[in-house]
C-alpha cells in the first residue's frame, strides 16, 4: 500500500478549513437575503389582506401575479420607472464622463474641486428631494424666481400639478445627486489608463478628439458598464426621491413601480398582492443585472484578446 501523500492531506485540511470559514458568510446571506425573498414569494402565492383578516391566508397560486399583469396601474408605474431610468441614467453617464475628464486633469485646487463635486452624492436622498421640492415651490421657489427674472417664464409656474412638468424636478434632482457617483467610477477607470498611450497617439499626430475616441473610450468601457449597471438597477428601484418630491403625483403620473408596491403594502394593506409586485420587481432587476454582467464579461473578454 503506497504511503499517504502529506501534500494531498494538507490540501484537504485547507479545503475543510476554507469551508468552515466561508460558512458564516453563507449563513448571513441566507438569513439576510434568501429567507426574506423566500418568504415574499410564499406570501405572493396567498391571499393576505389585512382589511379582511377573517379570510385568513388561502392559497391562490398565481392569481396575484395575473392581477398585477392585468392592472393598468402596474403597467403605468412600470412605464414611469423605465422612463425615469432611461432619461436619468443617460444624462448621468454623459455628465459623469465630462466631470471625470475634468477632474482627471492636473490643475491648481484639484483636490477641493473633487471634494465639492462629490457633495451632492453625500447628501441623504430624502433631504435632497425636499431641497429640490422647496426650490421648485410654486410660490417662493428660487427656480421660478430665476426663470421669471431672466424672462424664460412670464409668471411663476406650479410645477407639481402638471404630469409633464412634475417630472422636471424629479429628473434634475436625481441627476444632480447621483452624477458625482458616476463621475467617481469613471474617474477610477481614467486613472488606470497608461499615459504612454496618449503620448504615442500624440507622436502619431492624433488630435485630442481622436485620442478620446480611439484611446479613452475603448479603455473606459468596463468602467462605464459598471456605472451603467449600478445606476440602472438603482434607478429602477427609485422610491425615496420621488416619495419626498411628488409622492407619485399628481395622481399617479410620477409613480414608479417601487412606490406603487409600497402603497399597495402599507396603504391598502394587501400583503399578498404587494408581495407579488415585489417579486416582479426583483425578477426584472435580477434579469437586468444578469444581462449587464454578461455584457460586461463579454466586453472584458474581448478587451483581453
Amino acid at each position: 500500500m503506497p504511503p499517504a501523500d502529506p501534500l494531498h492531506g494538507r490540501e484537504r485540511q485547507e479545503s475543510r478549513l476554507a469551508r468552515w470559514l466561508v460558512l458564516p458568510a453563507v449563513g448571513t446571506i441566507v438569513l439576510v437575503a434568501l429567507f426574506p425573498l423566500s418568504w415574499t414569494v410564499w406570501e405572493s402565492l396567498h391571499l393576505h389582506d389585512l382589511r379582511m383578516p377573517w379570510l385568513g391566508r388561502p392559497f391562490v397560486g398565481a392569481d396575484n401575479y395575473i392581477e398585477a399583469l392585468g392592472n393598468p396601474r402596474f403597467w403605468s408605474a412600470l412605464g414611469h420607472t423605465v422612463f425615469f431610468a432611461t432619461v436619468t441614467v443617460g444624462l448621468e453617464l454623459m455628465l459623469g464622463l465630462g466631470f471625470a475628464l475634468a477632474m482627471n486633469r492636473a490643475f491648481r485646487g484639484r483636490g477641493p474641486v473633487r471634494a465639492a463635486i462629490l457633495i451632492p452624492w453625500a447628501i441623504p436622498t430624502v433631504v435632497a428631494g425636499l431641497l429640490w421640492r422647496f426650490m421648485f415651490d410654486g410660490q417662493g421657489g428660487i427656480v421660478n424666481a430665476v426663470l421669471v427674472g431672466i424672462g424664460v417664464l412670464d409668471q411663476a409656474r406650479v410645477w407639481f400639478i402638471h404630469p409633464q412638468s412634475a417630472w422636471v424636478p424629479v429628473i434634475l434632482a436625481d441627476v444632480w445627486k447621483t452624477t458625482p457617483f458616476v463621475a467617481l467610477l469613471i474617474l477610477a477607470g481614467l486613472q488606470n489608463i497608461d499615459a504612454s498611450l496618449y503620448e504615442a497617439a500624440r507622436i502619431d499626430g492624433a488630435s485630442a478628439w481622436r485620442q478620446f475616441r480611439h484611446v479613452t473610450l475603448p479603455l473606459l468601457k468596463p468602467a462605464i458598464l459598471v456605472a451603467l449597471i449600478f445606476r440602472t438597477l438603482d434607478a429602477f428601484r427609485v422610491f425615496d426621491l420621488i416619495y419626498a418630491l411628488t409622492g407619485g403625483g399628481p395622481g399617479t403620473s410620477t409613480e414608479p413601480i417601487a412606490l406603487y408596491t409600497f402603497n399597495t403594502l402599507f396603504q391598502t394593506l394587501r400583503f399578498g398582492y404587494g408581495s407579488a409586485l415585489s417579486v416582479i420587481v426583483f425578477a426584472v432587476t435580477f434579469a437586468l443585472a444578469l444581462a449587464y454582467i454578461r455584457l460586461l464579461g463579454a466586453d472584458l473578454t474581448g478587451a483581453r484578446r
